[in-house]
């Protein structure tokens, strides 16, 4: 916004009517940058594979959630939910107390963490890496196909492992 704001205020003109309307052309400019955003300050932004609580106002008895491969949600406490980002995408969930009124029709985008994701692109191929701060291999909607069955069979090998049931294969 700094920088725009300058480079308005450096264009070329020597008229005071000709510095206003450009000034109000950078202004509507800069206007349009900040709405045009992709999400609005009451959206709920959860991260791919990672979760959010939801507060309500009160008791909730139903959850309805329009796409459930976007995103899951369960209610935690009385009033209370776990939302839980499953793939990219938007999506919303409303919660009804035990009348069927709508305590809350809430927007849900789910978005990848770009913050401490890293990809490898091979050509065409793209591999994901989660770096916190050592990098490990990650799945990710998107990955080159044999990568991502590689890592997911990892990961459920290793989830079978942590909960004892092992087929002993160890890779």
């Amino acid at each position: 916004m700094r920088q725009l704001t300058t480079r308005c205020a450096q264009l070329p003109g020597h008229s005071k009517i000709a510095m206003r309307l450009a000034f109000k052309f950078c202004l509507a400019a800069a206007t349009l940058l900040v709405v045009s955003g992709t999400s609005y300050a009451n959206d709920l932004i959860v991260r791919y594979d990672q979760s959010q609580l939801l507060r309500l106002p009160r008791a909730i008895s139903q959850i309805i959630i329009g796409n459930p491969s976007i995103a899951d949600a369960s209610v935690q406490a009385s009033n209370l939910l776990v939302v839980t980002g499953k793939t990219f995408g938007v999506t919303n969930i409303i919660a009804l107390d035990q009348q069927g009124n709508v305590i809350q029709d809430q927007r849900v985008i789910v978005q990848r963490d770009t913050v401490r994701m890293v990809n490898l692109h091979k050509g065409s191929q793209r591999q994901s890496f989660t770096c916190a701060p050592e990098c490990t291999p990650t799945v990710t909607i998107g990955d080159d196909t044999d990568y991502f069955a590689k890592i997911s069979d990892h990961a459920q090998k290793k989830t079978k492992f942590s909960s004892g049931q092992s087929d002993g294969g160890g890779q």
